[in-house]
């Protein structure tokens, strides 16, 4: 059986978990997640969420831990939800917000005007460093990727966009 999809998932106060045939709906302080499943079977019983599969086919086996983890971080996407920061790094590189919009100036020509979906917080500490928040942990990590990709990290002086923390690994350059 996984190792994952048998742990069973605790719902915290303030946190409603509905099951349809198809479809889970989590509510929470921080809004509400639906997904869709297909292939187990999803019971609330006792202040728990259980994931079980029907077979031990290969298929099954395989979507037993998705689900269980996907329900997992809606659960604690809409009690705690998900921050990921993000770190400016390079002379002239400077972030503001401008209503719904991210503005970034990267040292191009031009600034990059980014919109902000739905769902997500972006929050400018600094002029260097952005906290993006939301309770969808893939919409997070997908606007956090969209932002990095708008200046990679570039090997010789380790400038552009990076999550805070994230080790660079620095060539060396021209020797004489």
């Amino acid at each position: 059986m996984s190792r994952i999809g048998k742990n069973p998932i605790s719902i915290p106060a303030g946190v409603t978990v509905e099951v349809s045939e198809t479809v889970i709906t989590v509510k929470g302080k921080l809004g509400q997640l639906t997904q869709d499943y297909a292939d187990v079977t999803v019971k609330v019983e006792e202040g728990q969420v259980l994931v079980e599969r029907p077979t031990d086919s290969k298929d099954h086996r395989a979507k037993h831990g998705l689900y269980r983890s996907l329900i997992n971080n809606m659960i604690v996407g809409v009690s705690e939800g998900f921050t990921k920061e993000l770190e400016l790094v390079g002379v002239g590189y400077r972030a503001a917000l401008k209503g719904n919009q991210l503005n970034l100036q990267l040292g191009y020509s031009h600034d990059i005007n980014f919109d902000i979906p739905e769902g997500i917080k972006i929050a400018v500490e600094k002029q260097t460093t952005l906290k993006i928040s939301g309770s969808d942990k893939q919409l997070v990590g997908v606007v956090v990727s969209k932002i990095k990709t708008f200046r990679k990290i570039e090997p010789y002086k380790g400038k552009g966009v990076r999550e805070q923390g994230q080790y660079v690994l620095k060539k060396e350059g021209k020797k004489k």
